[in-house]
């Protein structure tokens, strides 16, 4: 039960600090959805330190675990919303933005994850 609540309480945790990055970022004046791409971009990095560090180097209990990777990275990204910007761009009168916005937000949260890793095994 305690892996449930870990995870509930960390999602909560991560949208409110998705909800925070889209508030603080937004748009740009081109439309392109810089707080999603930020967002999952921070949320891949975190996911990938969190996998560094947690699951091969420091022995916590598996809530904590589920609470970080689960919950909160869980949270704080959203494919359904980059989704939706990126189908909504290609259908627009700026597909090429659209476009843009899916690989870039592709190429950084591979790379993020890579990032994120590097840097949990170098930590622990």
């Amino acid at each position: 039960m305690i892996n449930y609540i870990a995870i509930f309480i960390g999602g909560g945790l991560g949208s409110l600090a998705r909800y925070g990055m889209h508030r603080w970022l937004g748009f740009s004046e081109s439309g392109f959805p810089l707080g999603t791409l930020a967002a999952n971009f921070a949320a891949c990095i975190l996911l990938g330190f969190f996998g560094g560090l947690l699951l091969e180097k420091v022995d916590l209990p598996n809530y904590i675990r589920g609470g970080a990777m689960i919950g909160f990275c869980g949270g704080f990204s959203t494919f359904s919303t980059f989704s939706n910007e990126g189908f909504g761009l290609l259908g627009s009168d700026r597909p090429g933005l659209g476009l843009l916005y899916i690989g870039t937000s592709i190429v950084l949260c591979l790379g993020g994850i890579w990032l994120g890793q590097l840097l949990g095994r170098s930590m622990a």
